[in-house]
């Protein structure tokens, strides 16, 4: 059983990515290694035993050049330096994303709150409202967080999430606002940097390496 579980769902003609308990179950009753067994015994046996199969690890090559050395750039700023130099007190560095495709959920009852003997009861039926866009920006070393909700993403919206903290303090009169980003289409390369420079004079982007988020 536990060599099952260790087995590559494709080895065994399964559509699968991974193997779960009621797998590794419904596999070792076809192999007759078992007349009968519960998924919680599969579990415990699994989990008493020193392989545990459920962990995983993932990987990525690095394809990036000059992975060391974008990564290094970044990593200082976060240790609040740059060039070799300590950044100065009207120096910010400001990290972010966009995390793309949330579904908009809109519950087709309300929720009840939580009363005495009775717990918060949430109705699991619901309508997609469609998907949404979460743009954020984190001050790294004052941990304010900024973000925005965007129908879509792209150069605009990107320059509007820009623009939600470069015309506040304190980074409209920072002598440096280091912005770190990775190479998504609406910022990528040196054409972006010069694009954003030109609206903020103040404003340095900072290109992640390829693949880092």
């Amino acid at each position: 059983m536990k060599a099952i579980a260790c087995e590559l769902p494709s080895r065994l003609g399964l559509p699968l990515s991974r193997l779960h308990v009621p797998d590794i179950v419904s596999e070792v009753r076809q192999h007759g290694i078992v007349a009968e067994i519960s998924g919680t015994t599969v579990w415990r046996w699994l989990s008493e035993d020193a392989i545990r199969p459920w962990r995983h690890r993932s990987w990525i090559f690095p394809r990036d050049p000059d992975f060391e050395a974008k990564a290094a750039r970044v990593l200082d700023l976060y240790a609040r330096s740059f060039d070799g130099k300590p950044l100065g007190k009207r120096d910010f560095v400001i990290s972010a994303d966009e995390k793309t495709s949330i579904q908009a959920r809109v519950r087709c009852h309300e929720s009840l709150a939580p009363a005495p003997a009775r717990d918060l009861r949430l109705e699991a039926e619901y309508e997609s409202g469609g998907a949404l866009q979460y743009l954020a920006a984190w001050d790294v070393h004052r941990g304010k967080l900024l973000g925005r909700c965007e129908k879509k993403t792209g150069i605009d919206p990107f320059e509007r999430l820009v623009a939600q903290f470069m015309y506040t303090e304190p980074y409209e009169s920072a002598r440096r606002a280091f912005l770190v980003v990775d190479n998504g289409s609406s910022h990528r390369g040196e054409k972006a940097a010069k694009r954003l420079r030109a609206i903020w004079p103040n404003l340095v982007l900072v290109h992640l390496p390829v693949h880092a988020s």
